[in-house]
């Protein structure tokens, strides 16, 4: 019982902190805490990929991502998990599941770092987007960290990335567009859904758009694959809730900036698991990165920008 007590104590003096945080602090965190999932959930996939089609491992991405959910299933009337706009989760999860096809197709043949590298090339989509179509307002500091984490990158990236990659990076980069116009209607749909409500039908569509795809190429699998597969199913769905919850707590534009956190969890992962070269430049690139993004966050919690 004193477990029980110490527990309940921690869970609320955790919760006070964070509330104590600016919403642009806490939004970044939650950004942050998504990257690192989101790193372990695409290393497990890249070593699944490795022995089956990757539209099979993006299949069973999502079904294994189903798990953290069933709580959520079993607990919670089925009434109250109706979202507001069935169209807008299904366009959404549409172009999701075709972003996915792009960037599962070029995982198994691109180090993590490379491929967390040209994702980035996403967030100044986002930003476009926030301020056009969401009407976000776009603050000199936002533009000024993104391009300075966009900077980092450049200096991670521009000794290694050549064209060695051929039609995967191609592959890559058409990806993030997509990625971005999914990002935008996951800002819409919070509006008026919760996060849990949003990362449950896509988990949920996602899946079913993307079983007819994975059954033209399935193969049997061992038992290494399958925990392969678990282990990116449910990293991955516990990191979309955590980046929705960013998206709820401040302006997407905001937390783009910690998105270049992600190439310092990728070229970790990827140089323990996949013996990934990491280079100096890429340790001098991530304290350029982390410098911005705290340079944001102390920015927007002395001045927080006006609403749109």
């Amino acid at each position: 019982m004193r477990w029980r007590a110490a527990a309940r104590r921690a869970r609320r003096t955790l919760w006070q902190t964070t509330h104590e945080l600016s919403p642009t602090t806490r939004g970044l965190l939650w950004a942050i805490a998504a990257g690192l999932l989101f790193s372990i959930a695409s290393a497990s996939m890249r070593g699944l990929t490795m022995h089956v089609h990757p539209i099979q491992a993006l299949f069973l991405r999502y079904l294994f991502g189903l798990l953290p959910l069933l709580p959520l299933l079993m607990h919670s009337p089925l009434k109250s998990l109706k979202p507001d706009s069935m169209t807008g989760q299904m366009w959404r999860c549409a172009l999701h599941t075709l972003g996915l096809v792009l960037w599962f197709i070029a995982l198994p043949h691109m180090p993590l770092a490379d491929m967390t590298a040209i994702g980035f090339t996403g967030p100044l989509f986002v930003l476009i987007g926030a301020a056009w179509w969401l009407h976000e307002p776009m603050s000199r500091a936002r533009w000024a960290a993104v391009l300075t984490g966009f900077a980092g990158v450049l200096v991670i990236v521009g000794p290694a990335i050549s064209g060695t990659g051929g039609w995967y990076n191609l592959a890559m980069l058409a990806s993030a567009p997509i990625f971005a116009a999914s990002y935008l209607l996951t800002k819409v749909l919070t509006r008026k859904d919760s996060a849990k409500i949003i990362v449950l039908w896509q988990t949920l569509l996602i899946t079913l758009m993307s079983l007819p795809l994975a059954l033209p190429f399935w193969v049997s699998m061992e038992p290494l694959h399958w925990g392969l597969a678990l282990i990116g199913g449910i990293f991955g769905t516990v990191g979309h809730y955590c980046l929705t919850r960013s998206f709820v707590s401040v302006d997407i534009s905001a937390t783009q900036s910690a998105k270049f956190v992600d190439l310092l969890w990728a070229a970790l992962l990827g140089w323990m698991l996949f013996n990934d070269t990491l280079r100096p430049t890429t340790l001098l690139g991530g304290a350029v990165i982390v410098a911005a993004i705290a340079l944001l966050a102390r920015h927007e919690s002395r001045n927080p920008p006006a609403r749109a």
